[in-house]
Parts: structure tokens; C-alpha cells; sequence
């Protein structure tokens, strides 16, 4: 049985089409420059096949992936009606949706009422649902959401220290991101570590160009660190994270900007960018550390630094911890990144294993045998997610 996987983004879209029979990604490609000019590249086990296509909207690259699966050359499918459902990346659920749920014309109404919460993603989200429906009519259709995962934090995790009646009147509190991979890894974790979940309390650090770290306490998240937007936390590539609120009105008097322009700085040109003066990228960043750069190997200590102190806070709020999960680009491929982090944690019994942790693109245990406290490495798969999620509530 195939599930079709979609990630639609502003000008973008990404998909993955998956064999549930055995779990596997028989095809993935992205759509990009929807509506500049388009472009696809598509991969199978034939190969890669790259083409500039004209997509002027999702609806345009929805009908090309559908011809890209088709493809006599490239293709994977005989005929679209092979896909039996799609299962679509939705990143704000707010909380309303605590779980993923099948796209009705109900479903798809609450999803567009909480896409204040998240301008720039819902209503590109909102918009690969609606192509597919356009391009699939009569396929069911699935709505998995970032934030969900999250929905169990407690009160005392959620809460700002505002006024309660704005998180009452406006719905302003926390509510988390990376969702589907924090699932993922944190339930990979209890199958490598070989004890219940619920007797386990796990750290997993999502570290990408966005990054999140999740408390995840008896197999539940009870605390993230992205807040009710994905700027809220660590340093990231672009991103500031935590960051004095009173700086934003300080920066837009001094630099006499206006509060759009201070977002975009904060979400754009910050972070391990703003830092460095040189890149997000950190093999950048290594690349100009390691020829004296001063700036760039700062960058490098603030995240972390930022990184490990969570970890650190994540331990006291569930009282102990069983294990550290590494993953997303970053996280499963750098490991002079997780050799620095775990450097500030030798205290809570944490030794890794260079000759372990220099390897890549596997699911390991990179601590050494008399380490208290277990370091994985776990390759994340969001679209396994989706897909095991859409499976799931269709009762396929």
C-alpha cells in the first residue's frame, strides 16, 4: 500500500511516496521556485531526475509529481490510483488538535483558524492539502501536526508569566515544534536502550537549521524548548532563540526599524549567522573556525553551550536522565558538535566514545561501556511519521 507524503512550503514542496507493506521510501523529490519558475528533482532507486518545469502554483506541482511517479523512465507507480492516501506535514495545530487527524472540510476550517499562530507555514500547508485535493479527488487525506507531540506538556511547561488573560483571549503560551521527529527518535531510544518507555527519561536534540531539544518523561513530551513560534529556544542557523524581550524595542529604536523588520532580523540574519558574519552552515563554520575565525568558533561555543544548558534543565525538570538522543543534520552528522555538547555534561556521568561518535548515518549508542547515562545517535524520518500516522487513523 502506498501513502504519499507532503511537506508544501511557501514556494516549495516536498514529497516522499512510501511502500507501507514494508516501510519504505521508494521515491522523494522536491518541488521548488513554485511560482517563479519550478523546478523538480525527483529520486528513486533509477537514479536522480532533475527538470526546470513551469509551476505557477501548488495545484501545477502537484500534477508534475503525479507525472514524475507516473514516468515510464523515472517513475515508481502504473497509475496515481495505486496512492491510497496522502498524509500532509501541517506545522501549527495550536490546541485544538491534539493528535493527527483525517482532513475533512471541518478539519481543514480549524487548521486555516489557527494559522495566525504560524503565518508563514500553515497556509502554505493549507495549500498542498488543497492541490492534492484538486489533483486526487476522492483520496483521503491526513494532517499531521509539529505541535501535537507536544500537547501533553503540563500547565507549569506551557505558561508564559504574562497576563492570563492574553494566553485565554489570543492562545499565547508554548506549544513546540519538530513534533513527529522528536516521536520518532525518543520512541527509537527505548527500542535500542531495550527498557520501557515509561521507565525512561529522555533528552532528544533535534539539531538542524532549526533546532529543538524535548523532555520526554515515561514516552511523553513534558517539555520543548521552541515556543508558540520556532524562535523561541537554542541559537539556530538564522534564529536568535532566547533572547531579553526588551531588546527587540531596543534594536527597532536604535536601528529605527519597524516591528516586521525586527522579526525578520531575529528569524533571518541571527543566530549562528549573526554571530559568525560568515554562515548557517556549520561546516562553514568549522571551515573558517579551523582557519582562525575567530568569530565563527564563538558561534560554534555559544550553540553548544545553549544546547548542553538545556539538556541540563530538561534533567532537573524530570528529576534524572536515562539518555541523550542527537538527530536531524547537525545532530546525526557533526560530531565535533555533540563532542563539545557532551563536554559540559561529563557530570551527569555522560562519556562518549570518539572512534564511536565519528561515525555517521546509522543508529548508534556512542558512549563508552561505564557511562551512566546512554548518548544516541539516530538518523530522524518525519515522513515514517506521517505516513505510520495517516496508516494508522485510516485504519488501513
Amino acid at each position: 500500500m502506498y501513502i504519499l507524503v507532503i511537506n508544501a512550503g511557501s514556494s516549495s514542496l516536498k514529497y516522499q511516496l512510501l511502500d507501507m507493506t514494508n516501510e519504505s521510501a521508494i521515491a522523494k523529490g522536491l518541488c521548488e521556485r513554485i511560482g517563479i519558475d519550478g523546478r523538480l528533482v525527483h529520486e528513486t532507486e533509477k537514479g536522480k531526475h532533475t527538470a526546470d518545469c513551469a509551476m505557477p502554483d501548488h495545484a501545477a506541482a502537484m500534477e508534475i509529481v503525479i507525472a514524475a511517479l507516473l514516468d515510464a523512465n523515472h517513475g515508481v507507480l502504473k497509475s496515481k490510483d495505486e496512492i491510497k492516501a496522502v498524509g500532509h506535514r501541517v506545522v501549527h495545530g495550536g490546541e485544538t488538535f491534539t493528535a493527527s487527524a483525517q482532513i475533512t472540510d471541518e478539519i481543514e476550517a480549524a487548521i486555516e483558524s489557527v494559522s495566525d499562530l504560524a503565518p508563514l507555514h500553515n497556509p502554505p500547508n493549507l495549500t498542498g492539502i488543497r492541490a492534492c485535493k484538486k489533483q486526487m479527488p476522492g483520496v483521503p487525506q491526513v494532517a499531521v501536526f509539529d505541535t501535537a507531540f507536544h500537547q501533553t506538556m503540563p500547565e507549569k511547561a506551557y505558561l508564559y508569566a504574562i497576563d492570563y488573560d492574553l494566553y485565554k483571549k489570543h492562545k499565547i503560551r508554548r506549544y513546540g515544534f519538530h513534533g513527529t521527529s522528536h516521536k520518532y527518535v525518543s520512541e527509537r531510544a527505548v527500542d535500542m536502550l531495550g527498557k520501557p518507555a515509561s521507565q525512561l527519561k529522555i533528552v532528544t536534540c533535534h539539531l538542524g537549521n532549526g533546532v529543538s531539544l524535548c523532555a520526554v518523561n515515561g514516552g511523553v513530551s513534558v517539555d520543548t524548548s521552541m515556543g508558540m513560534t520556532p524562535l523561541e529556544g537554542l541559537a539556530m542557523g538564522t534564529r536568535c532563540g532566547d533572547i531579553d524581550p526588551a531588546v527587540v524595542q531596543y534594536i527597532m529604536e536604535k536601528e529605527c526599524i519597524s516591528a516586521q523588520q525586527a522579526g525578520d532580523m531575529l528569524n533571518k540574519k541571527s543566530g549562528v549567522l549573526g554571530i559568525s558574519g560568515v554562515s548557517s552552515d556549520f561546516r562553514d563554520l568549522c571551515a573558517a573556525a579551523n582557519e582562525g575565525n575567530e568569530r565563527a568558533a564563538a558561534a560554534m561555543e555559544v550553540f553548544a553551550y545553549r544546547v548542553a544548558g538545556y539538556v541540563g534543565r530538561y534533567a532537573a525538570c524530570m528529576n534524572g536522565l536515562d539518555a541523550v538522543v542527537f538527530t536531524a543534520g547537525i545532530g546525526e552528522n557533526d560530531c565535533g558538535i555533540r563532542e563539545k555538547v557532551c563536554a559540559y555534561l561529563t557530570w551527569f556521568g555522560i562519556e562518549i566514545d570518539p572512534a564511536k561518535n565519528a561515525k555517521r548515518g546509522e543508529a548508534l549508542d556512542i558512549s563508552t561501556p561505564s557511562a551512566k547515562v546512554r548518548v544516541l545517535v539516530i538518523p530522524t524520518n518525519e515522513e515514517l511519521v506521517i505516513a505510520r500516522d495517516t496508516k494508522a487513523i485510516l485504519k488501513f
